[in-house]
């Protein structure tokens, strides 16, 4: 029976080199000379301290245009609140979420159902697996959840005839 998984994947390797750029251009720019700034990836999550609310909000929109670049979607970040850090530094912690979670699965196979659709979906731990008699109605599902926003990036993978 013809089928396709949806996931929702960040290649870390890509992330890594977004936050290495990010870090090269803080050094490198006049308004970041003589403060305290930094970006790192630490497992799943990109730290970053900044001077002031400003230069974290700065930081922020380089590590973005970086990151888009290099085809990550800010879709997948979970930027956490801002701390304070030590000498007035500001901190931020940028999650990147990986998988799909229970209710964004519930609510993609509600929109599948809803559109009436000759194909069934299921919840396979962190994806979604469809399954239809067609696959032109796996086509018309791919495009229906492709027009909509769930808040997360969807990748279609595995199409099986």
């Amino acid at each position: 029976m013809p089928s396709f998984d949806i996931v929702s994947k960040v290649d870390l390797q890509e992330v890594d080199n977004a936050v290495n750029l990010s870090a090269k251009e803080i050094g490198q720019r006049f308004d970041f000379k003589g403060s305290k700034n930094e970006i790192t990836l630490e497992n799943d999550a990109i730290m970053i301290l900044a001077a002031d609310d400003y230069k974290l909000q700065a930081v922020v929109d380089i590590l973005k245009g970086k990151l888009v670049r290099r085809g990550i979607s800010a879709k997948n970040l979970d930027f956490g609140k801002k701390e304070p850090a030590f000498g007035g530094a500001v901190r931020q912690k940028v999650t990147i979420v990986q998988g799909i979670s229970k209710e964004k699965g519930k609510e993609l196979i509600k929109e599948i159902k809803d559109a009436k659709l000759k194909v069934q979906a299921q919840i396979m731990e962190d994806q979604l697996r469809v399954t239809g008699k067609q696959i032109d109605d796996l086509q018309t599902a791919i495009q229906l959840l492709k027009g909509k926003d769930f808040g997360v990036e969807l990748q279609f993978v595995n199409m099986r005839a």
